[in-house]
């Protein structure tokens, strides 16, 4: 080991030591402490082994920055690069990354055993919504009372909701008993980033729709303030929790 590495090392294992962090961000141009490093170019040639002070002289001809992108290579590999550029694609990328990135998330919707035909639709409209994008569904069903004592009813009913929405979903979670309440968990056929990606397809459909027919919306509004049928609008968004009572 050389004098120069000794003295590297000798000097971040006393700064760990002292409480100090090692920083993750990689060395460049006068921070890199090596007599050679294998030289990578601008568009990815193989420059060879070269002289530390050499590399450091490249960068300074095209302008560009010296980055060790492997410390732990003998010697280490160094980039022509624009470092500042560099990091910033690399935040962008990051960042659509977590955009991008699926949680899932279960929903839940409660039901009594003896619901309201209405109410039952309605409530099945948000399972169908859940589903579509991707989510998970818990169905509760309360009992009360004499109903504790009846409780095929809320299997049947838990049953027919599976049933119902089938081409959007399975039985994950076979309905059980829990107390008062009968569960059951509904998951999604389609995977959330399926959800995600085909929501995003329709919002730039609708987008594009619109400025290529800006009268449209303008006609539709002036309709609306005539007193002609008002335009459609989209359900509003649920929050993750959707807790619902009969």
């Amino acid at each position: 080991m050389s004098s120069e590495t000794y003295a590297a090392v000798r000097q971040t294992a006393v700064w760990c030591y002292r409480g100090g962090s090692i920083s993750t961000e990689p060395r460049i141009n006068d921070r890199i402490r090596v007599p050679e490093v294998r030289l990578v170019g601008p568009s990815g040639e193989q420059v060879g082994i070269v002289p530390l002070a050499k590399a450091l002289e490249l960068a300074q001809e095209y302008d560009l920055d010296l980055v060790e992108v492997a410390a732990s290579a003998r010697p280490p590999v160094c980039k022509l690069m624009d470092y500042g550029k560099f990091k910033y694609e690399s935040a962008m990328k990051a960042r659509e990354a977590r955009k991008n990135q699926a949680h899932t998330v279960i929903k839940e919707m409660k039901l009594r055993p003896k619901i309201d035909p209405h109410d039952y639709d309605t409530k099945k409209g948000h399972v169908v919504r859940f589903l579509k994008q991707g989510d998970k569904v818990k169905i509760t069903i309360m009992f009360r009372g004499r109903e504790q004592s009846r409780p095929e009813l809320g299997y049947r009913l838990l049953q027919r909701l599976a049933t119902d929405v089938e081409d959007l979903g399975f039985i994950e979670s076979n309905p059980k008993q829990d107390g008062r309440n009968m569960i059951m968990v509904l998951g999604p056929h389609k995977k959330k980033t399926e959800a995600m990606a085909e929501a995003r397809e329709a919002q730039a459909a609708r987008k594009a729709d619109a400025k290529a027919n800006p009268g449209r919306s303008q006609n539709a509004a002036e309709e609306g303030a005539a007193g002609g049928a008002p335009a459609e609008a989209e359900p509003a968004e649920t929050p993750a929790e959707a807790s619902a009572e009969a």
